[in-house]
């Protein structure tokens, strides 16, 4: 049995995925975190490093990588990369001063050579979801999206 097929096994039974957050700093990462979860949002402050949340979700437990955004530490993200089952990239749509810089780190977060995209460009899963951290709007139908997808590609059928 290869080590893929353990990992899978494990997974199946205990029906657990890593999500990664990622995006400038100041997107809505850890709104949008706590918003799934439903707690506060009324006092956020940056997240310096990263914030692991691990919530129950459908019939799922979710661990929820929240890294941080800043310019010194989008180099890092490449090291949250390894075992993550899915990736969310949040973008602020209303920063229009930003989005330049958000289009080229995402271009760069795609070049990584550990994400190996490159092999996968007909096979990539990806959905952009329009939702708002600020009133929770289309976040669940995003996650919804997410945890199906990655449900139907890491785990056997019950």
């Amino acid at each position: 049995m290869g080590l893929l097929s353990i990992i899978r096994k494990i997974k199946q039974k205990e029906k657990e995925m890593r999500i990664l957050m990622v995006g400038l700093d100041n997107s809505g990462k850890t709104t949008i975190v706590l918003k799934i979860n439903d707690e506060d949002t009324s006092v956020i402050s940056p997240t310096l490093g990263f914030n692991i949340k691990t919530i129950t979700y459908q019939k799922y437990t979710l661990n929820i990588w929240d890294v941080g955004g800043q310019k010194t530490i989008r180099s890092y993200w490449r090291n949250y990369f390894e075992q993550t089952d899915g990736l969310v990239w949040v973008v602020d749509s209303s920063d229009l001063r930003r989005l330049d810089d958000c289009r080229y780190e995402l271009h760069n977060l795609l070049k990584e050579e550990v994400l190996n995209l490159e092999a996968m460009d007909n096979s990539r899963h990806w959905r952009i979801v329009g939702c708002s951290a600020y009133t929770g709007d289309g976040i669940l139908e995003g996650f919804d999206w997410l945890v199906q997808d990655v449900a139907s590609r890491i785990y056997m059928l019950d």
